[in-house]
């Protein structure tokens, strides 16, 4: 059974500690995930309830209030299947869009003023990230290794980004971090 990137990364909270919805949302924003998944706040209960409904997540002892209350435990199929799609997303070299790639495709169309200001703009966004990423990870406590890999990964690969950008656009350098 193949697994979205949203779902799994869902289905991997729950696996780290039982948990609801809006404990979720608490883990999902402390540890900057929507820097590298698209998961919304409207659509944590959706996932919650797909993968129930798949046979992945369990709610033993269902109470009878609001669904926001409701806590997710994990299936023996759901360790299965995570682990299996887990294992795939590290393993496979898979594509991904890369919007930035189109836009310089199509590099033709603009100046070399405004492909440059685009580049700063863009720049300036990602020193915004990087310093955000940054500061969530060092105002958690002791995170799970899974965490601590995603911000070091996360962190390297827009660095990685950071640099092509300041060689693009010739930044000072007293302004390079």
């Amino acid at each position: 059974m193949e697994l979205t990137p949203a779902e799994l990364t869902v289905l991997g909270l729950v696996i780290e500690r039982p948990q609801h919805g809006y404990d979720l949302e608490q883990v999902i924003e402390q540890r900057g995930i929507r820097q590298w998944t698209d998961i919304g706040f409207s659509s944590i209960y959706y996932l919650l309830t797909k993968l129930e409904q798949r046979g992945l997540l369990h709610v033993p002892e269902a109470p009878a209030a609001a669904k926001s209350r409701r806590i997710f435990h994990p299936t023996a199929e759901g360790r299965r299947v995570a682990t299996q799609n887990a294992l795939a997303f590290i393993a496979e070299a898979r594509p991904h869009p890369q919007p930035l790639l189109v836009g310089v495709a199509n590099l033709a169309m603009l100046t070399a003023q405004q492909y440059e200001q685009a580049l700063r703009t863009r720049l300036a966004q990602l020193e915004a990230r990087i310093a955000a990423l940054q500061a969530a990870r060092q105002a958690q406590g002791p995170l799970p290794g899974a965490a601590r890999e995603v911000f070091s990964y996360s962190l390297s690969l827009m660095d990685a980004e950071r640099q092509w950008l300041v060689s693009r656009v010739q930044v000072p350098h007293d302004q390079q971090n």
